[in-house]
């Protein structure tokens, strides 16, 4: 058997951590990384203390803002950035993975962290039904590493 990758075990992580959203529309997860170690994790949904958007609103989820995005959720990039801030965790050229590609703003977080490389497994885009992936386009012009991962399949390649 062969041994995964870190960037398998990181994206794999991610996807267990999505799967702990409260969130009716869309999980996602996320793993910030620094030389192979593990710095901090997050997934999507409310801030601790308020409502579980599944338990509140189980048929249609947390009330929608003036975009038509969640009112109440934080992003599972914001919940692993904010932990790690918290924390006191330098961020400084680490590794982000999440299972959806950022959002515009989250993208500016991202950069303005000295976050230097994102792994990301699904578009943002298609799930927003919006014509271009805004965030990874932002953070490619700005000088960052962004990478779309692909489930190996047996021994080939992982990225596009």
């Amino acid at each position: 058997m062969k041994r995964p990758s870190f960037d398998d075990i990181y994206m794999q992580l991610a996807e267990q951590l999505a799967l702990r959203s409260h969130c009716v529309k869309m999980k996602v997860g996320a793993v910030l990384t620094k030389d192979t170690r593990i710095i901090s994790l997050g997934y999507n949904g409310p801030p601790a203390g308020t409502h579980n958007c599944d338990e509140e609103w189980p048929e249609t989820g947390c009330l929608r803002d003036s975009k038509g995005s969640c009112s109440l959720a934080l992003h599972a990039e914001q919940n692993a950035i904010l932990y790690a801030a918290r924390n006191k965790v330098d961020m400084e050229s680490t590794t982000l993975y999440v299972t959806l590609a950022p959002c515009i703003a989250c993208a500016r977080v991202i950069y303005s962290i000295g976050i230097k490389k994102l792994i990301y497994k699904n578009s943002y885009a298609e799930y927003k039904g919006i014509g271009t992936e805004e965030g990874v386009e932002f953070l490619k012009k700005f000088g960052i590493e962004v990478l779309k991962y692909e489930q190996p399949a047996m021994d080939d390649g992982r990225y596009k």
